[in-house]
């Protein structure tokens, strides 16, 4: 039987972060899968179809085919067999998920590929809705969280770093409006999950994230 952790959390919490960090330590597969719902914005997006269009988006969806692949231990995010891994961290890519990962005919279209890899392999998943509709059976149950001012700092400082100009107050606001999408949409809000275990990285380190859930993992197995 195969081993499953589940982290959900808002935007910025840094999930993606500590999935990669507690995979490479448990030697699981980490399973982005905001990186999935980010591939599909991009398709939407390359096309010319707007991300509030939910007729022409969902029409799409049948034309879109999402794979994961890794190479040297890093994975790639294809689309159609193209690799776009770099391509779908822009920030617009990243709102642009917010708003489509709404729609059922894009979660149903990457339901089955996340369910799958669970059942084959002993995986980390991270997004909004693991624990509570993707993995609803997943043996350890993460919500990580931080706050806004957090967050925002985290990104504006990873932004600069990279020589992107960017406004923190803007961000700020952008995070807030995507904790409410993610929060009040119809299909699989983000919630906290009954049997989840809630850690809050604002005064943390990377480090003593990864260390706090992989003495859960290893206890719990």
């Amino acid at each position: 039987m195969t081993y499953n952790i589940a982290i959900d959390g808002p935007a910025g919490a840094g999930k993606s972060t500590i999935a990669r960090g507690l995979a490479e330590k448990l030697s699981f597969i980490y399973v982005d899968t905001g990186a999935l719902y980010r591939a599909m914005a991009y398709s939407f997006l390359s096309s010319g179809i707007l991300p509030e269009d939910e007729a022409a988006v969902s029409a799409a969806c049948t034309g879109i085919n999402v794979s994961l692949a890794y190479e040297d231990g890093a994975q790639k995010v294809c689309v159609n067999g193209t690799d776009v891994t770099g391509e779908i961290r822009r920030e617009e890519v990243g709102s642009a998920a917010s708003v489509v990962s709404a729609y059922p005919a894009v979660r149903e279209t990457l339901l089955d590929i996340q369910r799958r890899i669970a059942r084959e392999h002993d995986v980390i998943m991270d997004g909004r809705d693991i624990g509570t509709n993707i993995l609803p059976g997943a043996q350890l149950k993460i919500y990580l969280t931080a706050s806004v001012h957090t967050r925002a700092r985290r990104r504006y400082d990873e932004l600069t770093q990279k020589g992107v100009a960017c406004d923190l107050p803007e961000i700020e606001r952008d995070i807030e409006a995507r904790d409410y999408r993610d929060m009040h949409r119809e299909i699989a809000p983000l919630r906290v999950a009954d049997d989840a275990v809630t850690v809050d990285s604002s005064e943390m380190t990377i480090d003593e994230v990864v260390d706090f859930i992989y003495r859960m993992a290893v206890s719990g197995r």
